[in-house]
């Protein structure tokens, strides 16, 4: 898994075409200008000492202790669940969440938590007062629930909650995180989520060693790749550009990057990040937008392929994941990585897989194999305006046919009126 983040990125990628008024509004959420479900924690100790936050972007109002959203997510609508989990259901695995804590007292969460978990600030590990873990942990592993279409993608996968920040007196910093991860590591956690980035998206030290003792011991680090891609420009993120995480971007309804992912050579797959259902602190469902909500989606899906698979080790379970997901062409691109992940067909696939992916082949015209249509990121706002340009002008044209048709139509006839008139007068 030490190579699995060294291997050589395809530069043959396309723009995703992110609209301008996305851009706008990425802005906004990135300065704060724009309301958020929840604030993001930087550390009280700032950049220069590790500092480290978690990604939100824009959402709507959140109240916890309210209601459930009745309809089921988009998300799961587009996987066939009934065939994804008559394979795995995460039973018997435990994903460690890395985060401000997760509140076991929602109903959809009480029966998921594994025990109490630790703190490393202030305060119990399952309290959260952000509500951003408890959103993470839901997208991994929430309960069934009557009145609600929503609930984890591994439902019987167990939760191990561990707080790095979040505190009422203390926050996190990368520090603390480093300190999860090993312990994390020491409780036997074979699946990791790290939903948060450093700030300034700086490397770190403690935070890179933890980081690589874990996957040394066998641990399959999930992180978000970071929300702050609204330019479109490349930058990498921590943990998530570390050797042997899997990182993973956003997408949206169209299977397309979600305009405020980050994107980056080190990014390797991206799943749901757009209008994300999952619980909240003392009960209830809010929805929002961020990479941190993509990122235990994977989770959860490799904890269904932990349960199916437990011999596997944790490159293996990143490769079929790469591999299985929805390409945007032979190889993977700094926008999506290898694709949108693709939950039945990674379970479906019984072979054993290698220890990274590798591109589709090339295949040569007339060689007797089919040449595959190039697949792009998505129209261009180029693109899209000489399109609805062409609309324009063909309507238009459309429009003066009609009425030039019309004015010959009522000129021949009042011609054969008037040649009937005059005939007999």
């Amino acid at each position: 898994m030490e190579g699995h983040k060294a291997r050589s990125r395809s530069r043959n990628d396309r723009n995703s075409g992110t609209r301008a008024l996305q851009r706008v509004f990425g802005v906004l959420a990135v300065t704060g200008l724009c309301a958020v479900s929840a604030p993001p924690a930087f550390a009280s100790d700032g950049p220069a000492s590790g500092g480290a936050k978690f990604g939100l972007a824009a959402s709507t109002e959140c109240v916890f202790n309210g209601n459930v959203i009745k309809s089921t997510p988009w998300s799961l609508q587009r996987v066939l669940l009934d065939q994804l989990w008559g394979q795995a259901t995460g039973k018997g695995v435990t994903v460690a969440v890395i985060d401000t804590g997760v509140d076991g007292s929602n109903p959809q969460l009480s029966g998921a938590m594994a025990g109490a978990g630790k703190s490393f600030v202030d305060g119990a590990a399952n309290k959260d007062i952000e509500g951003h873990g408890t959103r993470v942990a839901g997208i991994i592993a929430a309960r069934p629930m009557k009145g609600t279409g929503f609930e984890g993608i591994a439902p019987d996968a167990k939760i191990l909650s561990l707080r790095y920040t979040g505190g009422e007196n203390k926050q996190g910093n990368t520090g603390t995180m480093a300190q999860a991860i090993n312990y994390a590591v020491s409780q036997g956690a074979k699946i990791i989520n790290i939903s948060s980035d450093t700030a300034s998206k700086e490397d770190n030290g403690p935070l890179r060693s933890a980081v690589a003792a874990a996957v040394q011991k066998g641990a399959l680090i999930v992180a978000a790749a970071g929300n702050d891609g609204a330019d479109g420009k490349s930058a990498d993120t921590y943990p998530a550009s570390y050797p042997g995480v899997l990182a993973v971007a956003a997408s949206d309804r169209n299977d397309e990057r979600a305009y405020f992912s980050q994107a980056g050579d080190f990014v390797d797959v991206a799943a749901p990040g757009v209008d994300m259902v999952s619980t909240v602190p003392k009960g209830g469902q809010c929805s929002a937008d961020g990479t941190s909500f993509a990122a235990p989606y994977v989770a959860g899906v490799a904890a269904l392929l932990k349960e199916k698979h437990p011999g596997w080790k944790a490159s293996q379970i990143a490769t079929r994941i790469e591999e299985t997901a929805q390409r945007p062409s032979r190889g993977p691109n700094r926008y999506i990585g290898w694709g949108v992940i693709d939950p039945v067909a990674a379970l479906s696939d019984d072979s054993t897989p290698g220890t990274s992916p590798t591109p589709d082949p090339v295949v040569k015209a007339g060689s007797g194999g089919v040449v595959p249509m190039a697949v792009t990121m998505g129209e261009s706002e180029a693109e899209r305006e000489r399109r609805t340009a062409i609309y324009v002008l063909g309507t238009g044209l459309a429009l003066v046919l009609v009425v030039a048709g019309s004015g010959v139509a009522v000129r021949d006839w009042r011609s054969r009126r008037d040649g009937r008139v005059g005939r007999v007068g």
